[in-house]
């Protein structure tokens, strides 16, 4: 497949997710709970997590607000974390920093998570990208160190 052609499929499976995010309902009783801002473009998400006795996550929600990167990476991320231990959606976190950083190459069971690949060519857009992903870990974080109240982050990105 040509690079053209790969940006293209890239950038469907973005609009898709903005359009129709998943994973965007509130949770009833979710245990984590952190919410991000990007102050530059004015991005905002609220992440819940719901754990299992076991600590892995049996339901995501994404409630976000922004550009279509910023709604596509939390659409893209809640997909991607579900069934996962607490432990590895932290470890996914700093494997999508690295790729946005240019260090790594990610792949996922569905494919959508190497769509937001494309946006380490845009600098200006990787906050975008990682504020749902910055978000998630400042909750997980938070809920370890026994603060499981509402946490916020700005610049954690």
């Amino acid at each position: 497949m040509s690079d053209n052609n790969l940006d293209q499929l890239y950038r469907e499976v973005i609009l898709d997710h903005n359009r129709s995010p998943r994973n965007a309902e509130p949770l009833e009783k979710p245990t984590i709970e952190a919410e991000g801002f990007n102050p530059i473009c004015g991005d905002k998400l609220k992440v819940e997590l719901e754990l299992d006795d076991k600590k892995c996550i049996k339901d995501v929600s994404c409630q976000s607000c922004g550009c279509s990167i910023s709604v596509s990476s939390a659409s893209i991320m809640g997909e991607e974390i579900r069934g996962k231990s607490v432990k590895e959606a932290r470890e996914l976190v700093e494997k999508f920093r690295a790729m946005m950083a240019g260090k790594e190459k990610m792949e996922s069971d569905t494919g959508d998570l190497e769509a937001l690949e494309g946006v380490k060519k845009f600098p200006v857009r990787i906050k975008c990208a990682l504020l749902a992903w910055a978000t998630l870990a400042q909750g997980i974080d938070q809920a370890k160190s026994g603060k499981v109240d509402v946490a916020k982050t700005e610049e954690d990105l």
